[in-house]
């Protein structure tokens, strides 16, 4: 006689086998995605800061805005040309020469203010080539006459 059960067992076991497969897969996927979540929340963080860091020293600078960002640029350690200042990181958020191959980029130019003598700047972190904006903030100063 012949056991009838045998092939229901094995079919039994081949969806239970199935089914922990994708269980796996699902959690697996799961940690890829929290893991690319926290990574973004990390550069988030950092270019928070940098840009924080960058507005305070335009600010500390002041004058007019060519003076501001030209003396921001060279106490940042980054380049300043025709209105635009620039800072290039790497992966490591460690700051790279110009033209350099870079993964995050801040940059920090003049916006239109309509009050006279005051200033401001958009500074932001950008990454990657499609220079996706992590944080951005705007800046404004008041020029001070040298009377006081």
């Amino acid at each position: 006689m012949k056991n009838s059960k045998a092939p229901l067992v094995m079919m039994e076991q081949m969806v239970m086998l199935l089914v922990f497969a994708l269980a796996a897969a699902l959690c697996l996927q799961a940690f890829v995605k929290s893991d690319a979540i926290s990574n973004r929340s990390q550069a988030r963080d950092r270019a928070v800061t940098l840009v924080q860091s960058a507005a305070e020293t335009i600010r500390y600078y002041g004058g007019d805005m060519g003076n501001a960002l030209a003396q921001a640029a060279e106490a940042l350690g980054g380049e300043y040309s025709q209105g635009l200042l620039w800072v290039d990181y790497g992966e490591d958020w460690t700051s790279l020469p110009s033209g350099s191959d870079s993964v995050y980029r801040l940059t920090a130019q003049g916006v239109p203010a309509e009050t006279p003598g005051l200033w401001k700047a958009l500074v932001q972190v950008t990454e990657g080539d499609e220079e996706e904006i992590l944080f951005k903030i705007e800046v404004a100063w008041q020029e001070v006459d040298g009377n006081g």
